[in-house]
């Protein structure tokens, strides 16, 4: 995500153990209410890991904060369950819960966005099983402009609650299918590459697929009567486009260089990660631009500045979505070099000398105590993006530096082939970048991402660290 304007361990409940005289039964037990995000301990969830989401949702301009929704959720069970969280808003009615196509036996709400179902029978450990919650009503977080209609539903760091039932953290991705019904006349926009659209009685279905993993808050629905233009990499790959009314003329220009920008970001980077690519413009301030898999989103109020925009969305779809922080205290695993990749662009693009501009940086800030007082490491929910776009590329550069360009852009495709459509954390780039220079990196990284001050001098030089 760059910002336009600048802006839960496992917990089980009592296990309940039962023997026969031939053979142990499986344990059941409560799925925990949180993954174990430090920031966040609510999102996510225990007790299961999701394979795919296959959401399907209903709207209507003329009632832009309503939804209708039919969602399956599958998943194993890491642990025995006789009942189990998923994360969704509290705004909706459910009207019916099933799993494995039997009713639960009931389902309540706790906390802000917590749903507790209780399956008809236990699920045993290792055991795959479908959730499907039908629902309608209040979505959370739409996007709504009133003047064209669109809308979308996305956002950093929680934002599937919002609009599906789901398992909302990064460490736990997966596939992806949307299926969206619009009046006829509108279209629906999801991640991944489109299938069939149908239309019937005077409203049009769409449907997309994303089969790489996903996190949930990438995950996107966007509405509006859009234009689509449909490009190609090099490679084949689909560049498919959105623009929203009052979009195209001012960001058509800059949309049609995503070919361009993708090549130039997989020559440093790796190959292109996803099956699909393209973006969705809109005309309106969405305050931010976000990084939605494979498909960024774009505000109306960028155009000035919307190439470097979409280098820095465009170099997410590898650091942030391909490889995927563990928690949000790993924010530097994205946003760190999506910023950079900026850096590099007007570097190759633009001719601009990085080593005057980073002694520059540095330079100004030399006195400011305030703009390095915030880690790049485990800077705190309040803090997590506070710091990773103004210390985060100088900590970048400054690292390419000290291990020369061979061994720096070696280390960015080794780290993309690793972690291929996982998750790393920070520490674990760290470790890889030792691993690679055969350098002695933990004074830099200490006092580059951990510290409150400003590096030591010998940290802060472009050349070998010494």
């Amino acid at each position: 995500m760059l910002p336009i304007r600048k802006r839960h361990l496992l917990t089980l409940g009592a296990l309940l153990t039962s023997l026969t005289l031939t053979a142990p039964v499986a344990f059941a037990g409560v799925g925990g209410d949180g993954i174990g995000d430090p920031y966040w301990p609510q999102d996510g969830n225990g007790g299961y890991r999701v394979g795919h989401y296959d959401v399907k949702v209903g709207y209507d301009p003329d009632k832009p904060d309503e939804l209708t929704g039919d969602t399956t959720v599958s998943a194993t069970a890491t642990a025995g369950l006789d009942q189990f969280n998923l994360d969704f808003t509290p705004t909706f009615d459910i009207s019916t819960i099933t799993v494995n196509g039997v009713p639960a036996r009931g389902f309540t709400r706790e906390g802000e966005h917590e749903l507790v179902v209780t399956p008809a029978r236990p699920i045993r450990r290792g055991a795959r099983f479908d959730v499907r919650v039908v629902y309608s009503g209040k979505n959370g977080d739409t996007r709504y402009n009133p003047e064209t209609g669109g809308m979308f539903m996305a956002g950093e760091p929680h934002s599937a609650t919002s609009w599906f039932p789901s398992n909302d953290h990064p460490s736990d991705k997966a596939t992806f299918a949307l299926t969206a019904t619009v009046p006829q006349g509108w279209t629906a926009v999801g991640n991944g590459r489109p299938g069939p659209t149908t239309t019937e009685r005077g409203r049009t279905t769409f449907r997309w697929r994303e089969d790489s993993p996903l996190s949930t808050w990438t995950a996107v629905l966007a509405i509006a009567k859009f234009t689509v233009v449909n490009a190609a990499l090099a490679d084949g790959t689909p560049v498919i486009s959105a623009y929203a009314p009052g979009a195209e003329a001012a960001a058509r220009q800059h949309g049609d260089r995503v070919p361009e920008i993708i090549d130039f970001l997989s020559a440093k980077f790796g190959r292109y990660p996803f099956s699909s690519a393209g973006g969705i413009y809109f005309n309106e301030d969405i305050a931010m631009g976000l990084e939605t898999h494979s498909r960024p989103l774009y505000p109306g109020t960028a155009w000035n500045d919307v190439v470097g925009l979409i280098v820095h969305e465009q170099a997410h779809q590898w650091f942030g979505n391909n490889v995927t922080g563990r928690n949000w205290r790993d924010i530097c695993v994205a946003e760190c070099f999506a910023t950079y990749a900026q850096w590099l662009w007007s570097e190759a693009k633009e001719g601009k000398d990085l080593d005057a501009h980073y002694r520059e940086l540095v330079a100004v800030n030399r006195d400011k105590p305030d703009f390095w007082k915030v880690p790049l490491y485990d800077p705190g929910a309040e803090k997590y993006l506070a710091a990773v776009y103004r210390t985060g590329p100088l900590m970048v550069h400054a690292l390419r530096r000290s291990i020369g360009d061979d061994t720096f852009f070696r280390l960015l495709t080794r780290w993309q082939e690793l972690h291929r459509g996982g998750n790393a954390s920070w520490p674990e780039f760290e470790q890889l970048a030792q691993r690679e220079s055969g350098v002695d990196l933990g004074g830099f990284f200490h006092a580059w991402t951990r510290s409150t001050t400003i590096p030591a001098e010998r940290y802060l030089h472009l050349g070998p660290v010494r």
